[in-house]
């Protein structure tokens, strides 16, 4: 594995000093997927996350790895997404910039994009009503139109 050392090091102690706030155990388990996750550039589920741990012979049951998502999720390292299917996917957060996403019906394959106009908006929108907008998701659905979408019907 080789993650993003700064963000990877910073994510660490992060969860660290989570985990001694909450007072719950430090345990090799915990930090081998925080390490598996910031290795990853792309979205994942529990199923692809744990089958991943497996094949690189980590010890660990998928319990462990729900358990330690829902952690890592509490203390804002990691970022669940439901993107309509009734599959919950993952991303790392920490040091990631603040991206959108767009979900192929066809294939379910997730292509992240950023435009500066949306932070814009959410700025005035935020301005307009008073509001102190802490973060925003915005998803858009549809099929696209690349000729090798595994999925589309023709």
């Amino acid at each position: 594995m080789n993650p993003n050392n700064s963000n990877f090091d910073s994510a660490k102690q992060i969860f660290l000093a989570f985990l001694e706030n909450k007072q719950l155990r430090r345990t090799p388990e915990r930090f081998a997927i925080l390490e598996e996750i910031y290795s990853r550039t792309d979205h994942f589920d529990v199923d692809d996350l744990y089958i991943s741990m497996k094949n690189k012979k980590y010890q660990v049951s998928r319990a462990t790895v729900y358990n330690t998502l829902d952690l890592l999720v509490e203390c804002d390292l990691v970022t669940k997404h439901q993107f309509g299917k009734n599959l919950a996917q993952y991303e790392k957060s920490f040091g990631s910039r603040q991206h959108d996403h767009l979900i192929c019906l066809d294939c379910h394959k997730v292509e992240e994009f950023c435009d500066p106009r949306i932070q814009n908006i959410q700025t005035m929108v935020g301005s307009a009503l008073k509001f102190d907008v802490m973060h925003h998701s915005l998803i858009f659905y549809g099929n696209c139109k690349k000729e090798n979408c595994e999925n589309k019907t023709v």
